[in-house]
């Protein structure tokens, strides 16, 4: 399905400034269908001077008109004469008589996109389809919204809303009309709450009417002192400013939307949007929480991993045994390379790891067999491996460890020479192949050490990948390992 984006970059008749603009509006689609009760269709122009539909929006309590989608296509012709006079206009116009959808009848009303900014340009129309075969009695809840609604497009219409100083994307748990809405006067008295934001407040201790009552005197006495509030509260119960915040009480959390409503630039009063989000923020906290903890578990891991190392390097150094020494050595060495995995996973939330990052830090402790008596070793790293999940991260960086060090250990034991790591990842495998300069394979040498059969086991066993040696003595060694990528979270 095409974007708002794909759509008006296709036209290529409008800026940045505007695409951004339309982009703000359509975030608030979904508000102005409900307190409309209709449906909201947003058209921009098109080359050939036609209009097409580039978002629409069903209303969550009517029914609504347009059960197939009709973004992307062209207005209708009895329709386009409207969109057209306001688009020219400036000015909102409304149908003069019932106009007929599919044999049901409705009422449009067009409303010009106007960008304040730039002179006030005209960017786009929207029109409202109301379905009047569904009309009864409206209640006193429909008719507030109604206003609302029509507060809004007279907004739209003079380049007031939306307003550019309000945040954009909401926190989870933003709250609808559906959910609670408040009406405010230029006072930041209640004129009208809905049953769904009255239930919101009395949850949090106001056993009150909230109309003719003022927001932010209630807001003051439901929020115990001692408790720490947002900065922004304030101005968002009084509706002087476009924001969010939430409020908590009584173990009851809600969010609050203000919208201020103005009229050619003076303030009116405002729109209160409200949700119980308890759980939703109880969820979160709980997340967070746990986040911290694994967190705190992979530094104390990676903790206890390095005190292990340290102990394998002070009982090497006390051996006497050259096979303990190097037995001891390589332990350590491993147990190293685990360390350096949970240490990169104890600094994020994330339970992938950057395994470029990682095998950066790898590498470095490869560099201590490098320093060997008449050894001299240089790396050459190639590629990106990419992010990868922990429980294969730390296999492979074990497995590469190993390899690393067998060939500056082994393949270019007393020499000079390059070991190069060439990492290519595809949307199907991952291929890593170690090269060095040095002596080769002597005959009859492969799968017969134990860092070997580590190796094997961990990209065989635990990655369900391939791994293969190639060399000629006197000529390098080379080792490809092939892991298949649907082992590997992306």
């Amino acid at each position: 399905m095409s974007t708002l984006s794909d759509l008006v970059d296709a036209q290529g008749r409008l800026n940045d400034a505007d695409v951004e603009w339309l982009h703000r509006l359509a975030g608030d689609g979904q508000l102005l269908a409900d307190l409309a009760s209709a449906d909201i269709v947003m058209w921009i122009e098109t080359a050939d001077g036609s209009f097409m539909a580039v978002t629409h929006s069903r209303p969550s309590g009517a029914a609504t008109l347009f059960y197939r989608d009709i973004v992307g296509e062209k207005v209708r012709p009895q329709w386009r004469t409207q969109v057209q006079s306001a688009f020219e206009s400036g000015e909102i116009v409304d149908s003069s008589s019932p106009d007929w959808f599919e044999e049901t009848p409705t009422r449009v009303r067009a409303v010009p996109i106007k960008r304040k900014h730039d002179g006030g340009a005209i960017v786009g129309v929207i029109t409202r389809h109301t379905n009047l075969g569904e009309a009864r009695m409206p209640s006193r809840q429909q008719i507030s919204f109604d206003e609302c609604a029509n507060d809004l497009f007279r907004m739209i219409a003079s380049g007031e809303f939306p307003d550019l100083a309000a945040p954009t994307a909401p926190r989870r748990g933003a709250p609808r009309a559906s959910d609670g809405l408040i009406r405010l006067d230029v006072d930041g008295i209640t004129t009208f709450a809905s049953p769904n934001a009255l239930s919101a407040f009395n949850r949090m201790g106001f056993d009150d009417e909230l109309e003719g009552e003022s927001l932010a005197e209630v807001t003051t006495r439901i929020v115990p002192p001692s408790r720490q509030v947002d900065e922004s509260l304030p101005v968002v119960v009084t509706g002087r400013a476009p924001w969010r915040t939430d409020m908590e009480a009584r173990g009851v959390t809600v969010s609050l939307r203000a919208i201020p409503l103005k009229d050619h630039g003076t303030r009116i009063g405002a729109i209160v949007l409200c949700r119980d989000v308890s759980e939703l923020r109880h969820q979160e906290q709980e997340l967070i929480t746990k986040d911290a903890t694994i967190r705190e578990i992979h530094h104390r891991v990676k903790n206890n991993l390095q005190t292990v190392a340290s102990l394998l390097r002070i009982q090497a150094r006390r051996t006497r045994s050259d096979d303990a020494r190097d037995a001891l050595t390589q332990a350590m060495r491993r147990v190293e390379s685990i360390a350096v995995v949970h240490d990169t996973l104890a600094s994020g939330l994330s339970q992938t790891v950057d395994f470029d990052e990682v095998f950066d830090r790898v590498l470095k402790l490869v560099a201590e067999v490098a320093a060997a008596p008449n050894t001299r070793a240089r790396t050459q790293l190639e590629g990106r491996f990419g992010v990868l999940p922990s429980e294969y991260a730390t296999p492979l960086a074990l497995a590469l460890t190993e390899v690393v060090t067998n060939a500056v250990e082994h393949g270019l034991a007393g020499q000079e020479g390059i070991v190069r790591i060439e990492a290519t990842r595809t949307s199907e495998l991952l291929t890593v192949t170690v090269t060095d300069t040095g002596h080769g394979l002597p005959e009859g040498r492969v799968g017969q050490g134990l860092g070997t059969q580590i190796v094997r086991t961990l990209i065989q066993g635990e990655l369900s990948g391939t791994i293969e040696w190639k060399g000629t003595e006197g000529e390098g060694t080379q080792v490809t390992i092939a892991i298949p990528m649907r082992w590997i979270a992306a």
